[in-house]
């Protein structure tokens, strides 16, 4: 079984979602990877050394400068032919990419897988991670996007996969780039951060998180994250985001300040190794995941906490 892995990158270097994705997919047969952009020949030789890797195949062309999902997903479709699965980590593009190409295959796709239980069988969380279903699916060509964090990454160094060119698909015409927002930060990428700082509504505003959350956070060495609350009350940009409908974190250490633990939030950070927990209500639900927990005022014991480390 063949399967063809989307890899994630910043026109530089591989992102670790990828890595990832490479060990779910290694549990289904042969691996190969696709290089999607614009002058990325940097990327597709980093790729061809992650370890277990057969082929990188290339798609370099001005069309795919912004990985279009309309234009990107005509390659993969491509690619499919020699194929038996197509795989993407879920992320922002994989969620983007993954289900124009199931809609092209005229497949069903299976999103958020946690294991593969065999070649066509894989369990996924339904509920916001309140019960973990097993689905088996009798399509023809898979479809999958990887929870990153339910797998160990693939070894970035080690490989001796060929690199081949894909012919270009060309541009669909079916979007147009209009532009981005990036947010520059020194911190560790929120996702592949080992220590994670979050925090929610009770801070009370943009000006207080950033004088509470983010010297913590600076000695700490730790990514910054945020409720769907605070998100939704402009403390902080969208990317900051941890829950269900933001970004899944599983750091060896999440400090929650002034988080409930909505089911929501929980779907996003539950998995971390060890889980502290700052909030005055001492029947938050943050604490029933919690390890470490301080019932308190965030505003006394976060200054404190900050000036003791």
């Amino acid at each position: 079984m063949k399967t063809l892995v989307w890899v994630e990158h910043d026109g530089a270097i591989v992102r670790d979602a990828t890595l990832s994705a490479v060990t779910a997919a290694s549990r289904l047969g042969e691996v190969n990877l696709l290089v999607v952009g614009q002058d990325i020949g940097g990327v597709a030789q980093a790729a061809a050394k992650i370890a277990g890797v057969s082929v990188v195949h290339v798609a370099d062309g001005a069309e795919y400068a912004y990985l279009l999902a309309e234009n990107v997903a005509p390659v993969v479709v491509e690619l499919m032919g020699s194929h038996d699965a197509f795989v993407a980590p879920t992320t922002t593009g994989g969620k983007a990419l993954a289900p124009r190409v199931a809609a092209l295959l005229d497949v069903m796709q299976i999103s958020d897988i946690m294991s593969v239980e065999g070649k066509d069988t894989f369990t996924r969380p339904i509920y916001a991670g309140n019960a973990i279903a097993t689905v088996r699916t009798s399509d023809a060509k898979k479809v999958l996007t990887v929870r990153s964090t339910a797998f160990e990454k693939a070894a970035g160094e080690g490989g001796s996969g060929t690199i081949e060119m894909v012919a270009s698909t060309g541009d669909a015409a079916l979007s147009a780039f209009v532009g981005q927002e990036i947010a520059a930060s020194s911190r560790p990428e929120l996702t592949s951060a080992r220590v994670v700082v979050a925090g929610g509504r009770a801070l009370g505003s943009g000006e207080r998180f950033a004088e509470l959350i983010e010297p913590l956070a600076d000695r700490l060495g730790a990514g910054v994250g945020a409720s769907r609350a605070a998100v939704d009350a402009g403390y902080v940009p969208n990317d900051y985001q941890v829950g269900q409908t933001g970004k899944i974190v599983a750091p060896e250490v999440y400090v929650a300040v002034g988080i409930s633990g909505a089911i929501q939030h929980l779907a996003g950070m539950k998995d971390s190794k060890t889980i502290i927990a700052i909030n005055k209500d001492e029947d938050a639900p943050i604490f029933q995941v919690a390890d470490l927990g301080l019932v308190g005022d965030l505003f006394e014991i976060v200054p404190e906490l900050t000036r003791k480390l």
